[in-house]
């Protein structure tokens, strides 16, 4: 199983990716697979080369791919003029739009005050409802001052990814009984070690 981090910023160091990394860390940690991230900063100039899905060279081309094969998405962007970035817009806009039926979505989003905070309920999800793609409940904003030198330090934003990270367990059922299978598993060494 992969779960793909995609982080729309399009400078460094930038708290979007922190924050996208964070929840992927949290994903991968918790449902024991491969997560990893790719940042717009670095892509956007291979993707900006076409306009259209066949004009991706090899290199565009293995950024969407890996776009359409993960099993569960983590998707952040900077609010830029009351939306996400157009180098994340212009991604998805060479994905192909059956691709993502049915995969879960993390929403994420930074910005400069809390009045932006809604831009993933209005901006994010509607994008994934076009590609039908669950999104899942909760989405985790954050803003400048829930960070200290690119660090998350806000224990409320660790307190989302946890949950969103719960409700993806939850939307896996094999995910989910993987999990509590490694939990059981776990559990009588701890008691030896303890006796």
């Amino acid at each position: 199983m992969k779960i793909l981090g995609l982080s729309g910023n399009v400078k460094r160091p930038s708290r979007t990716a922190v924050l996208v990394e964070a929840i992927v860390a949290a994903a991968a940690s918790r449902l024991g697979f491969a997560g990893q991230t790719i940042e717009l900063v670095e892509a956007a100039p291979v993707l900006f080369k076409a306009l259209r899905s066949d004009q991706l060279d090899a290199e565009g081309r293995a950024i969407v791919d890996a776009v359409e094969a993960a099993d569960v998405l983590v998707v952040g962007s900077p609010v830029y003029r009351a939306s996400y970035t157009g180098a994340l817009k212009h991604l998805f806009d060479l994905v192909d739009y059956r691709a993502l039926t049915g995969k879960r979505v993390i929403l994420a989003a930074t910005g400069g005050t809390p009045l932006h905070g809604l831009m993933t309920e209005h901006q994010l999800r509607p994008l994934f409802g076009f590609f039908n793609a669950l999104t899942l409940p909760t989405a985790i904003y954050a803003t400048e001052t829930d960070f200290a030198e690119y660090q998350i330090t806000n224990p409320t934003v660790h307190e989302r990814i946890e949950r969103a990270v719960s409700e993806l367990v939850q939307a896996l059922p094999f995910a989910s009984q993987a999990a509590t299978a490694r939990v059981h598993d776990h559990r009588p060494a701890l008691v030896a070690a303890s006796a």
